[in-house]
């Protein structure tokens, strides 16, 4: 698939491009940006791959695929632009602004018989792979609670649309991390019953919020617990997952992202890997993490068999409405 990478930021040059250009069955066949540094990233990286100045031009390259890591407004106005040329497209988080623009994309993807990917790549830390293996072989019995956390000490206000106070510019910690912790908690136990939220800004002079915790009740009864924060000077467990015949435990980051910030690829050796002092501990004992496996995520996309369903993030979209109502009114909302 000849593929058209929107954007070469962090997330197009660690998240994407590396997995597109060595992934069998896809080919990184052109960027656009029209950043001088960033286009001589881009060509002495990958030397065959085109340079676009615009997405206007991707329309005309004969490409199957396009690939948007833009800023969070565009998310949603080039995913349609690129459906609307007949092309399969791969969209950075979040999907969109809302739950219905997310379900029109979707519907225009269905029309049209073409692939539409929410980039949920936290799907593949090795941590929650290994949560999700835990879970569906019944170790811990029952589960009834799930604590899940992104936090961050960041108490410097950095000038970018992601600190924006802008609704436009999508840019609170909510759209930020929250996306991948409510993806997270849907991937394992589905659409939530009821949301309660508490949405608040801490640091002085952030104009979008930086501190959320979330409480979401799910149909089979487990409760998922969800914190994010900018301003988290001692940082909670990454994973705590308690079930009637023990609990999980899991501190630290998954480490495929500082890898690829390091310019490692998959090909690298212990890709993945989480070293074993980081190992999280089952019933108190150390347990082996899963390797990490971004790679996976667009291997199912060259195979032609879409990684996570839009309506996963339409899912997660009515998530994050009902928590900024919630945090609103003080009420729990229910879906």
């Amino acid at each position: 698939m000849r593929t058209a990478l929107v954007g070469y930021g962090l997330g197009g040059a660690a998240f994407h491009a590396p997995f597109i250009a060595t992934t069998p069955g896809l080919e990184l066949s052109a960027v656009v940006t029209a950043n001088p540094r960033r286009r001589a990233e881009v060509a002495e990286r990958y030397p065959t791959t085109h340079l676009l100045s615009s997405l206007d031009e991707v329309w005309s390259g004969n490409f199957d695929l396009v690939v948007i890591t833009t800023p969070n407004r565009f998310h949603a106005t080039h995913a349609r632009q690129a459906l609307d040329h007949g092309l399969n497209v791969v969209v950075d988080k979040p999907f969109a602004a809302s739950a219905a623009e997310a379900r029109a994309l979707a519907s225009i993807a269905s029309s049209k018989g073409l692939m539409l990917v929410p980039f949920h790549n936290r799907r593949w830390d090795g941590d929650f792979l290994t949560v999700r293996k835990l879970l569906s072989e019944r170790t811990l019995g029952r589960v009834h609670r799930f604590e899940s956390r992104f936090e961050r000490y960041r108490p410097e206000i950095k000038e970018s649309w992601k600190e924006s106070g802008d609704p436009a510019d999508l840019g609170s910690i909510l759209f930020d991390l929250g996306t991948h912790l409510v993806d997270q908690s849907v991937a394992l136990f589905g659409r939530p019953l009821a949301v309660h939220a508490e949405i608040t800004t801490v640091r002085p002079g952030a104009k979008a919020d930086d501190d959320v915790f979330l409480s979401l009740t799910h149909e089979n009864g487990v409760r998922s617990h969800l914190w994010m924060s900018a301003l988290a000077a001692d940082l909670g467990p990454r994973f705590r997952v308690l079930g009637h015949d023990g609990a999980y435990v899991k501190y630290g980051m998954d480490p495929q992202e500082e890898r690829l910030k390091a310019g490692d690829t998959p090909a690298t050796p212990g890709w993945g890997e989480d070293p074993e002092p980081n190992w999280g501990k089952l019933n108190g004992t150390p347990h082996r993490t899963e390797p990490g496996a971004y790679q996976d995520f667009y291997a199912e996309v060259a195979a032609g068999r879409p990684p996570v369903s839009p309506q996963d993030a339409v899912t997660g979209l009515e998530v994050i409405e009902a928590a900024k109502q919630s945090a609103t009114t003080g009420d729990s909302v229910r879906l």
